[in-house]
This record gives C-alpha cells, structure tokens and sequence, in this order.
C-alpha cells in the first residue's frame, strides 16, 4: 500500500497547487501549469498569457510563488519556469476562465457558451464542446453542453490530445461549474480522418442473379447454354 499512497499523496499535492496558482495567477491569464520531478529538484513550468504579471517587478512574484510552494505545499526544492501562451484560443484553461468570468459579469449562458465554441473553432480547432452546469435560470440546476467539430472521450487521445480546462462562476443563485474541452488545429488523431475515408468511400454492391429458384453471384449463362445442359 506504500506505493499506492505515494501516488496518491502526490495526486493531492498536485490538485492543491494546481488550485492555489489558478487563484493567485487570474489576472495574469492562468493556462496551466505541469510538474517534473529532476535531479535538482521539482520544475514547475507555468503557462500564462501574461508572463510579466507572474513574474512581478523584479521577480518578486515569483520568488514569492517559490516561498509558498515549498513551504505550505511540500513541492521539494522548486524551481519555477514561465512560458507565455502563444495562442489562448487552444487554451482549455483560458477559455474556461474566460467563461467563467462572462457568466459573472452577467451574461446570458447560452451566449457566452457559444461565444467561446465559435472563437475556438475560428481559430482552426478540429473540435469544441462547452459544458455549464448550475443554476442556469432560475432555483434548479441543470446541466447545458455545446459540441461541435470532432472530440475524443476515451482512449489515449483523450488524455494526450483533447485539452481539458475547468473554471467556476460565482454567482448570487450559486456556484456555475465551466468544462472546455478543445482538439487544436494540428492534432492527428488515429481514427480521425479513417473515419472520414471510410465515409467518402462508395459502398459496393453485389451482383445476384436467378436461376430457376437458385440465387447465385456467379454470372447468367446465355439461353443456347443453357438448352445444351439441359
């Protein structure tokens, strides 16, 4: 059980900072972040589509990130890399958050969620679904979806290919719970375009010819033929 609760211990301990850096790094356009463990320590390379706010004037921000993740969070001997978002619209998280943020400025759900799938799907994404779940409209939770273009929802493509990004709106009914998931321009996916050959491709169509009260796919014999065997 030694191992078993070592992954899951660092399951946590990545939930928890996963949590933390999305609060303290919103306004810097939060996109991600991914740990590795190295020989020196624990590399923690942050996606943002504002590298200076993580930063800070004079790498006070980040030092401080570096303070906080050793101390209260257990990351052994941290060492944080910025990278810059060249592009958020193949950003789950920052599309999520940016949902997040329409829905609490009061926008209308249906607009914002089909806001984000077309700005998505602009960019040259090959697929795009938006889910919203929460008091949408009035005291009872319901759960709305907008799908478009092609997504993956099992196997390893859905783990190595479709981005995934989670927000919450907090609003005065309650709490509304944002999922983005999006496949960027250049994946390849194994059964994609498979799929689509075989779609494109005509189906062909046997032949059936009768004789007497016999169905063959063999060819009809001509009459005088047919008079000889007889």
């Amino acid at each position: 059980m030694a191992v078993e609760r070592k992954f899951i211990s660092e399951g946590v301990r990545k939930a928890r900072v996963e949590k933390y850096l999305s609060k303290e790094l919103k306004r810097a356009g939060y996109g991600g972040m991914d740990i590795a463990r190295t020989p020196l320590g624990t590399q923690v390379t942050i996606f943002a589509e504002k590298p200076g706010i993580v930063i800070g004037k004079g790498g006070k921000l980040v030092h401080q990130l570096t303070l906080n993740l050793a101390q209260n969070y257990g990351v052994e001997s941290p060492q944080i890399e910025v990278q810059q978002v060249t592009n958020p619209s193949f950003n789950a998280q920052i599309m999520a958050e940016r949902l997040a943020n329409a829905l609490e400025r009061g926008w209308y759900f249906r607009k914002a969620g089909s806001s984000i799938m077309r700005r998505v799907m602009e960019s040259g994404a090959l697929g795009c679904e938006v889910v919203i779940a929460g008091k949408l409209t009035g005291s009872r939770a319901r759960t709305q979806k907008f799908t478009e273009g092609y997504i993956k929802h099992c196997g390893e493509p859905s783990n190595t290919i479709v981005e995934k990004g989670y927000a919450v709106a907090i609003k005065k009914l309650g709490v509304i719970g944002v999922q983005v998931k999006l496949v960027p321009g250049g994946a390849k996916m194994p059964d994609h375009f498979t799929i689509i050959e075989q779609k494109k491709r005509p189906v062909p169509v046997a032949t059936v010819t009768r004789i007497g009260d016999v169905e063959s796919d063999e060819p009809a014999l001509p009459d005088e033929r047919l008079g000889e065997d007889l």
